[in-house]
């Protein structure tokens, strides 16, 4: 076993390397300087962000924060560059980016974003955090798929269309029932057998990993559609109108103002997944499965040397990721819309994969840029209604810019499981 132990690195320790790597302070000094000149020294000194902490569903009213946008948004501006310039020291003293200045980095930026956006306008804080949390949930169901998949070796590109039969099958069995449960559970069992095309292919008879997820994803899009324009809109009143989860409000946590309505009244399938993270997070790198899990992604030949049936473990994880997945999908039906549509993933599993990367193969920090892609939607939402001057397009493509550098090395480098990807074949 101390084999297997030598032989998993953490991906997300902070990297130390001979060689100097400026992109991530350079990436941050650029974004400090739009933060300090964009978002406070061209703003109307007069102007002011009203930041409103109430929601209707919560008794307990707070004042809101008035806070001048030029001032705040300045000081806000010099600690960013502050940031860069701690950046740039470690990395002259040949140290990594550690992920928690990046993720202090981008709290900050984005508290600035929020203020420039809600300049001379009322911003409803807790409005915005909730519909994050409620837009993120695909995508964090997403990512951790691919986090169970990938840790163990096998790349899953197939998230996208894991999503979409859960979401297919979850408001089929849900409508037919009348239980958005059992609409939960068949989405769990159809994102398993989306799974089991990718694991006996790309395992089993070992076609290449990228090209099965892709085949997947257009098959199970091709089917859904088919079966949709077939089935479903010749009588959707008994196959496509599904029953919506039941919000579940904690009492009295649920009146804590913004945290209440927050973590403490919500969907079920929401619960899931902010139960899901922290699990996965002790299970990873606290557990034995995780131990085996990690062994196996990291160096498939030394955990086969100790024991472990390296092509049964990674088959069993890649069926784990689908039902992860297909619970995931079922928000898109069950948790939002309220009805299936032809496609209507739209994408995401795509996104969450980027998360995934983002995130350094790690739940948390995954999580973190999942949340990233849902405040930006929301807040574009938010800007168009505030008649913000920002263009709402530009601000929908801060996160995916933010991804391309992250993917990039421009904050930090970002290396998966090394065997990932690469079949085993036991000699």
């Amino acid at each position: 076993m101390s084999t297997a132990t030598t032989v998993t690195p953490d991906a997300t320790e902070t990297s130390v390397s001979s060689k100097r790597n400026w992109k991530a302070p350079i990436a941050f000094a650029l974004f400090a300087l739009v933060a300090l000149i964009a978002f406070g020294l061209m703003v109307d000194g007069g102007a002011t962000s009203r930041i409103d902490l109430n929601s209707p569903s919560v008794p307990i009213e707070l004042a809101p924060i008035l806070a001048p946008t030029m001032l705040t948004n300045v000081i806000i501006g010099v600690i960013l560059l502050g940031i860069a310039a701690y950046s740039a020291m470690r990395i002259r003293d040949r140290k990594g980016t550690p992920l928690w200045l990046t993720t202090v980095f981008g709290i900050l930026w984005i508290t600035a974003l929020i203020l420039f956006v809600g300049a001379n306008q009322n911003v409803p804080l807790t409005w915005l955090l909730t519909g994050t949390l409620a837009l993120s949930t695909p995508l964090i169901f997403g990512s951790m798929a691919g986090l169970v998949s990938e840790r163990v070796g096998v790349v899953n590109i197939a998230i996208e269309g894991q999503l979409l039969a859960g979401a297919f099958t979850s408001a089929l069995i849900a409508s037919m029932t009348g239980s958005s449960f059992l609409g939960l559970l068949g989405a769990i069992v159809a994102g398993v057998l989306v799974s089991v095309i990718l694991a006996v292919f790309s395992i089993t008879y070992i076609v290449e990993q990228v090209v099965v997820g892709v085949v997947v994803n257009m098959l199970v899009s091709g089917l859904t559609s088919f079966l949709h324009s077939s089935v479903m809109v010749r009588n959707p009143e008994f196959t496509n109108s599904p029953p919506k989860y039941p919000v579940w409000e904690i009492p009295f946590l649920s009146d804590i103002p913004i945290i209440g309505p927050l973590l403490f009244a919500n969907t079920p399938i929401i619960y899931l997944m902010l139960v899901l993270v922290p699990l996965l997070t002790f299970a990873v790198f606290r557990t034995r499965w995780g131990l085996r899990m990690r062994a196996v992604g990291e160096h498939p030949k030394a955990a086969d040397t100790v024991g472990i049936n390296v092509n049964r473990t990674r088959f069993w994880n890649v069926l784990l990721s689908g039902a992860i997945a297909g619970a995931g999908g079922s928000f898109f039906t069950l948790g939002s819309v309220g009805s299936f549509g032809a496609d209507m993933s739209a994408g995401q599993g795509y996104i969450a994969l980027a998360a995934l990367i983002f995130g350094r193969w790690h739940p948390v920090y995954a999580t973190l840029a999942a949340l990233l892609f849902g405040f930006a939607t929301n807040l574009k939402t938010l800007a168009s209604q505030v008649g913000s001057q920002i263009p709402s397009e530009l601000m929908a493509m801060v996160p995916y810019i933010v991804t391309i550098l992250a993917v990039a090395g421009f904050v930090g480098q970002s290396r998966g499981p090394a065997a990932s990807g690469k079949p085993y074949l036991k000699a």
